[in-house]
């Protein structure tokens, strides 16, 4: 059966990574966020913060495609 949560991780192991690599990326846009919940900052700041978290992933991806 498959899983309903729409917060499965595929590879649960990655969690600190991309935890790093959200706070990384805030920093870049100029977001500051706090160690634990974020829910007082705008949409428009977690857009940015996400937007270019999954420009960066593809990105990279392209990348190594091209490498092979």
């Amino acid at each position: 059966m498959a899983n309903s949560n729409s917060n499965y991780k595929a590879v649960p192991e990655a969690m600190g990574a991309l935890e790093k690599f959200k706070y990384e990326v805030a920093s870049e846009v100029g977001v500051t966020l706090k160690d634990g919940y974020n829910g007082n900052i705008s949409a428009r700041d977690a857009g940015k913060i996400g937007g270019n978290m999954v420009r960066k992933l593809i990105q990279q991806a392209e990348n190594q495609m091209i490498g092979k």
